[in-house]
């Protein structure tokens, strides 16, 4: 909720500049942003603007994050906004990682609907885009299992362990770098995880390949919305549209 409040205000922000008056309502689509930052920036304020219009229909607003709370609000008016926003029941999608986690998601709700507009395929990119934002923590995963690592591990422990004491749940941080080097658990990181985590990629392939084609889709159609809602806005301030 955070996020998406903290979103509508940037998109507030992003769609209201027009660059100069036009006289014209024809729609100019801007290039596309060239970094990554600024790609993330340019869909999530799109995806802000879709949820804001779908909540707008069923008469519902996000609150203002600046604004004072009113706690006087009902549980059945939050219930109702979170449903409409995340959607309501037991959740359609699901996928179960390598790591052992499922991350779920339903397919009703606001936030699905946007994805849809923006994605094409809300269950292709939801399946997509949890397994690529998971590639390093399988790789991570992986390493764990490595011999040599679950060996350094172990000196790391007994490391950090007091003498004749149970071994601290969080060990000092000065003490706990000092044993990650004399262990050699820092060292095997440094060399195990870049390699796996290529490993991993490469058998993804296909869906790193997906999700780049999905967010390319993702990034014209945003930038549509950008063009649209940049007219309406010079539109309302009063430009001859002839």
């Amino acid at each position: 909720m955070r996020l998406l409040r903290a979103l509508a205000a940037a998109a507030l922000a992003a769609l209201a500049l027009t660059g100069c008056s036009t006289a014209t309502a024809q729609r100019a689509v801007p290039p596309l942003p060239r970094t990554e930052r600024d790609r993330n920036d340019l869909i999530d304020t799109a995806q802000q603007v879709l949820v804001d219009r779908c909540l707008a229909r069923q008469g519902l607003t996000l609150p203002n994050a600046s604004a004072p709370q009113d706690h006087s609000a009902s549980a059945p008016q939050d219930r109702r906004l979170q449903g409409a926003l995340f959607g309501r029941g037991h959740p359609e999608l699901s996928v179960a990682l390598a790591t052992g986690y499922t991350v779920t998601a339903h397919t009703d709700g606001c936030l699905a609907a946007a994805e849809r507009d923006l994605y094409g395929d809300q269950r292709l990119w939801f399946r997509t885009r949890v397994v690529v934002n998971n590639l390093r923590a399988e790789a991570q995963q992986r390493m764990k299992r490595d011999p040599d690592y679950r060996a350094a591990t172990a000196r790391w422990t007994r490391c950090v362990t007091p003498a004749h004491e149970a071994r601290p749940g969080r060990p000092d941080p000065a003490v706990s770098a000092r044993c990650a080097h004399e262990s050699g658990l820092t060292r095997l990181r440094a060399r195990l995880e870049p390699a796996l985590l290529a490993r991993v990629r490469a058998e993804r392939h296909g869906q790193l390949t997906t999700y780049r084609q999905l967010r390319t889709r993702a990034l014209r159609r945003a930038a549509d919305l950008y063009a649209e809602r940049t007219v309406q806005v010079t539109l309302k301030k009063g430009s001859d549209p002839s």
